[in-house]
């Protein structure tokens, strides 16, 4: 099975350090890092990953602007999105899977089941 690759949106250095870790121990997938919903995209044209994880709350561009200039951008609409989120709300839940969200996934999580967790919304065999 091809190596799968994901890309982490997200401004804070400790998500990415933490998610890094678990993804890399739990499974044999390369992460790609961007700290901002633009740099996030500027990598994702260039690197095509297999999947991204997407922080809501971001400043200068928050995860649903991302998401509508990634699926309006032909590099990048196919890529599959995962909020990453400390917000679980109801509606917040339903507004991430209207703008196309493949999942969510809430923040705190758990390192250890990341890949488990991406891999069941995406069904990926593990």
């Amino acid at each position: 099975m091809k190596h799968k690759c994901i890309l982490l949106i997200d401004d804070e250095h400790d998500i990415h350090t933490i998610a890094e870790l678990g993804l890399t121990l739990e499974s044999e997938w390369s992460v790609l890092s961007a700290l901002s919903g633009e740099e996030g995209l500027d990598v994702a044209k260039t690197q095509h990953p297999d999947a991204i994880l997407l922080d809501a709350m971001m400043p200068h561009q928050d995860g649903i602007a991302t998401l509508e200039q990634l699926q309006t951008t032909p590099e990048t609409r196919s890529i599959p999105v995962i909020f990453l989120t400390a917000k679980a709300q109801a509606a917040d839940r339903k507004k991430f899977y209207r703008s196309g969200a493949r999942g969510i996934i809430t923040k705190p999580f758990n390192p250890m089941t990341l890949a488990s967790q991406i891999s069941s919304f995406l069904s990926w065999k593990t």
